[in-house]
């Protein structure tokens, strides 16, 4: 028994070294396996490292000119979401900045503002934002909102102090209910500490499953993989096959997860409050799991490329179901289902819950469980599958 063990062991590293080597000779593959995981999360957290959308040009049509236009005027240029591109004489000039792309709105301020304002009567404030690019429809509306909204409660509060009372009576009379806001675990309320936990996770599936699909399919077009056929063949031959590619691409990743859950995070300071041993538990059946997926779908790959066109098919469908562009709780249940057949879709809401709220690993036990569970079953599928292309490669060698 002994024996056998330290068989497997020696079988194991030899396909270890194989399988490395195998990798390290595919430039496409290391291109993919590594050079992706050090672009990708760079571009994409330099593009995001604004966090919120901020200063967007907007053209204000002033129709009043009078000194209280002129000091709306002046606080919406104290707004860290506005930049007063111009003031227009016109709305039909402001269109024409809007539709070159001068400006991302327009605000207009109405002819009798100060009128209506001294005599009493409600005035309004138009705000027209592009519904068609949603941040930048939030941040001006909101920064526009805000401002006057501003503007209209020191307006209310001069016009009690008029009628007798004092300052703080005025206040609390403008505002008798005042709202305490806090922003949990994203202070800035920053796109990027948002999102770029979660995307990174999606990075890591997809470049590992185009990565081993492509190396799986060089081999096959190279027939390197009939080798494995008199081992494989054996009873429990396919183990340590599994185990040592496994081993490659673990090895492989385990330095790529340091690089973007430990580095990355630091360096663009993302949200990190869970500890880094619940971070290790689940990314260790996440990885594991994606390999034996990734090992399972080579085997359907003749050729390098079937692998990237596959994935690249996959990549919007899983950054969808993954929650990360919609709430998972507005997706239909059955599909949302189904999309837990990769690995990411369970990963990400548990990882951002360990890194960004800094739970531990009792308050992501289910999760926990069905990435175990989903190893296991990728685990039997790697098996299968290699063992079935055994078998199909002795019968075409003797054929």
């Amino acid at each position: 028994m002994f024996k056998k063990i330290i068989k497997g062991l020696e079988m194991t590293g030899n396909f270890f070294r194989d399988e490395f080597n195998n990798i390290r000779k595919d430039s496409g593959a290391l291109l993919i396996l590594v050079g992706a995981l050090i672009i990708y999360p760079i571009v994409y957290a330099i593009a995001y490292k604004n966090e919120v959308v901020r200063e967007l040009k907007t053209t204000v049509v002033d129709m009043d000119r009078t000194n209280t236009s002129h000091q709306l005027v002046e606080m919406l240029k104290g707004a860290e979401q506005i930049e007063i591109n111009r003031v227009a004489m016109s709305l039909d000039e402001a269109k024409n900045d809007f539709f070159e792309g001068n400006c991302a709105g327009i605000l207009v301020i109405p002819e009798s503002f100060e009128k209506d304002i001294l005599n009493g009567k409600q005035t309004h404030v138009a705000v027209f934002a592009d519904g068609s690019y949603f941040l930048i429809y939030r941040q001006l509306l909101g920064g526009a909102v805000k401002t006057v909204g501003t503007f209209s409660a020191g307006v209310e509060i001069k016009k009690l102090m008029m009628e007798g009372k004092s300052y703080d009576q005025a206040v609390i009379q403008r505002d008798p209910l005042q709202s305490d806001i806090h922003f949990w675990f994203n202070s800035s309320s920053g796109y990027g500490s948002s999102m770029m936990p979660g995307i990174i996770i999606i990075i890591l599936q997809q470049t590992l499953l185009i990565g081993i699909g492509m190396v799986g399919g060089t081999s096959k077009e190279n027939k390197q993989d009939n080798f494995m056929v008199p081992v494989a063949l054996k009873p429990g031959g396919v183990l340590p096959i599994l185990f040592g590619k496994t081993l490659a691409y673990l090895t492989i990743y385990a330095i790529n997860c340091i690089f973007t859950m430990v580095w990355i995070h630091s360096w663009f300071n993302y949200p990190s409050r869970g500890s880094y041993l619940s971070v290790l538990m689940l990314t260790l059946p996440f990885l594991l799991a994606i390999i034996f997926m990734g090992i399972t779908l080579s085997v359907l790959f003749k050729r390098r490329e079937s692998s990237i066109i596959f994935m690249v098919f996959l990549s919007p469908i899983v950054i969808f179901l993954s929650g990360l562009s919609w709430p998972s709780l507005s997706i239909p249940p059955v599909v949302y289902s189904l999309a837990h057949f990769f690995p990411a879709t369970i990963m990400v809401p548990a990882y951002l819950r360990v890194r960004s709220v800094g739970v531990g690993m009792a308050d992501i036990h289910t999760e926990y469980l069905q990435l175990i569970g989903l190893m296991a079953f990728y685990f039997c599928t790697a098996v299968v599958a290699l063992y079935v292309s055994a078998r199909r490669n002795a019968r075409k060698s003797v054929g």
